[in-house]
């Protein structure tokens, strides 16, 4: 659910990683960027509303108000939405280079490619 409404408001290079193993923090990772201060902040509105709709609410919320780099705790996920420049100096698919990533289901994985094409593109 957190990719599909990360996805909804066109984050990319979206990826989930399974740091249970490595980790008692959580089990997944959710990673993505938004291209701006105001989509990272809309990406994270979105998990946040949609889930919350769900009766899901995040145990914590950091970072929403700058919005570099927005962290929501649901426990066993937690959602890392960041804007570029900042997902690549912490790096975390590197510091967490051990865990596995999870392949998406379809749709979101066709969504996330297209999404990092015309990231790429444009």
């Amino acid at each position: 659910l957190c990719v599909r409404y990360a996805l909804e408001k066109k984050a990319y290079d979206l990826v989930v990683i399974d740091v249970g193993r490595y980790s008692s923090l959580a089990d997944y990772f959710v990673i993505c960027t938004g291209r701006s201060d105001t989509q990272v902040q809309a990406i994270s509105q979105s998990v946040e509303e949609n889930l919350a709709r769900m009766g899901l609410r995040p145990r914590a919320i950091e970072g929403y108000t700058r919005g570099h780099w927005v962290l929501i705790d649901y426990g066993d996920v937690v959602v890392h939405i960041f804007l570029d420049s900042v997902r690549a100096f912490y790096d975390l698919e590197r510091l967490w280079g051990r865990a596995p990533r999870l392949p998406l289901p379809e749709p979101y994985r066709s969504q996330a490619r297209d999404l990092q094409l015309a990231n790429t593109v444009g």
